[in-house]
C-alpha cells in the first residue's frame, strides 16, 4: 500500500461522506442531547454503508469484467466520466442551500434509509476502482468507510453546535475532491 493508494482513498472517503455529514448535521440539530452510543451508531451505520457500496461496485465490475474482458480499455474513462458527473452534482446540490430531507426522529428504519440513500455515489466509486485486486479494494472500501463514521461523528457534534450553516459548503467541497480524483485516475491511466 504506497501513500498515493492511502492518500486518494482518504480523499475518496471525504468526498463521499459529505452527503452523509448533511445528514449528521440535521440528526444533530434533530437530537440536540443525543448520546456518544447513538452518536457511535449513526455514524457507523453512515460508515458501513460507504464500505459496502465501493466493494459493491468493485465486485459488480470484476464479474462483468470475466464476461466483457474488452471493458478494462475503458475504466479510465468511465472514471472520469462517473466521479465528475457526480461531483458536479454535489456541486450543485451545495449551490442550491436546499437542506438534506431527513426523518423528524431518526428511528433505526430511517438510519437505514438515510445510509443508503447517502452512499448511493460510493456504488459508483467501485467501478472505478476496479483496477485494484480484491485486498486493495476492500482496504481502499475499509479506509472509505473509517473517513465516513469519523466525518459524521464530527458531523453530529457539529450539528448540536451549529446548525445547517456547514452543510451546502461540506457538500461542494466533496464535489470538487470527486472530480480532482476522477481527474487523477484519468490522467494516470
Amino acid at each position: 500500500m504506497d501513500f498515493l493508494f492511502l492518500f486518494n482513498s482518504v480523499l475518496l472517503g471525504a468526498a463521499l461522506a459529505m452527503d452523509a455529514f448533511s445528514v449528521s448535521l440535521a440528526n444533530g440539530i434533530h437530537e440536540p442531547f443525543m448520546k456518544m452510543r447513538r452518536i457511535t451508531l449513526i455514524a457507523g451505520t453512515f460508515g458501513f454503508f460507504q464500505f459496502l457500496m465501493p466493494l459493491a461496485g468493485w465486485i459488480c465490475v470484476h464479474w462483468i469484467l470475466d464476461i466483457f474482458k474488452s471493458l478494462l480499455p475503458y475504466i479510465p474513462w468511465m472514471a472520469l466520466i462517473l466521479l465528475c458527473t457526480l461531483g458536479i452534482l454535489m456541486i450543485k446540490d451545495g449551490l442550491s442551500g436546499q437542506e438534506e430531507e431527513v426523518c423528524p426522529e431518526t428511528d433505526f428504519k430511517c438510519l437505514l434509509i438515510q445510509g443508503l440513500a447517502t452512499s448511493m455515489d460510493a456504488l459508483s466509486v467501485g467501478f472505478t476502482i476496479a483496477s485494484y485486486g480484491m485486498a486493495q479494494a476492500a482496504a481502499s472500501s475499509f479506509i472509505i468507510g473509517l473517513v465516513t463514521f469519523f466525518i459524521c461523528f464530527a458531523g453530529i457534534l457539529l450539528g448540536r453546535r451549529f446548525g445547517m450553516k456547514l452543510a451546502d459548503k461540506a457538500t461542494m467541497a466533496g464535489g470538487f475532491i470527486l472530480i480532482g480524483i476522477g481527474l487523477e485516475i484519468f490522467l494516470t491511466a
